[in-house]
């Protein structure tokens, strides 16, 4: 094997430490457990570390404790690339669900991930970190360079009074007429996109009426089987990536 595949098949790991040559990271005690533990790795292994602003780097790990760890960078193997200028909004998902969710809307290339409260939101509360810590994960494994900003949650009412201008808001609407959402995407200008999955017992009529005031609010369907939330967000930012996003 030669020196390019291993380092493609060494571990990825996301720091938030600033990443540059001859710079030695600090690994917290999770990653240097998971390195030692998990991958048998040494001292003298190579790693990737990326950092959502540096691109991502080659590095040689220098210490392996209990505590922590340590990586010097030795090489830059990839520049940053921009993500998709998409957001994923939605209404919170018990927890199970709502991590395969934030995983699946990552690997997708949502570059903000924001929670809405609507009416028959059945969750209240989120656990932010562990959204977060989904996305790092997915990041990890599929080897994006950045991962998307986690917001806090918002009523449904607020986030559209204070809604951009610029950014064309797309909602997910199992009322709306069942036409080929493909169609009315491609009525839409280029720029900056956001999709919105509601609850899974719907919007109401009033947050319809509402979300329908807006001109820059577009309601697609799905078609003609009702999916699960965690299944739409995965359909949903397919199309518009297709259609609107980075692979169009």
């Amino acid at each position: 094997m030669t020196e390019q595949q291993t380092v493609g098949k060494s571990p990825r790991l996301y720091v938030e430490a600033a990443l540059a040559g001859d710079v030695e990271v600090t690994l917290s005690g999770p990653q240097s457990h998971y390195l030692r533990n998990v991958m048998r790795l040494k001292p003298g292994a190579v790693v990737r570390l990326f950092n959502g602003c540096d691109g991502e780097w080659q590095a040689t790990i220098t210490d392996l404790g209990r505590k922590g760890g340590s990586a010097m960078c030795t090489a830059q193997t990839r520049t940053l690339e921009p993500m998709p200028d998409v957001h994923y909004l939605f209404a919170p998902l018990k927890q199970a669900r709502l991590d395969y969710m934030a995983q699946k809307a990552t690997e997708m290339g949502a570059a903000v991930l924001q929670p809405v409260q609507t009416r028959f939101t059945m969750v209240s509360r989120i656990k932010h970190e562990r959204i977060r810590a989904n996305a790092i994960e997915a990041a990890e494994q599929c080897n994006l360079l950045g991962i998307p900003e986690v917001r806090d949650l918002i009523r449904l009412d607020r986030l559209l009074e204070q809604w951009p201008q610029d950014r064309a808001l797309i909602y997910c609407d199992e009322a709306a007429e069942i036409a080929s959402p493909l169609t009315v995407l491609g009525t839409i200008k280029p720029g900056p996109v956001a999709v919105l999955i509601g609850p899974e017992g719907g919007f109401s009529g009033d947050e319809r009426e509402l979300l329908r005031t807006h001109a820059h609010v577009t309601a697609i369907s799905l078609g003609p089987r009702i999916m699960r939330a965690d299944t739409a967000a995965v359909a949903a930012l397919t199309i518009i990536q297709a259609v609107l996003g980075d692979w169009a």
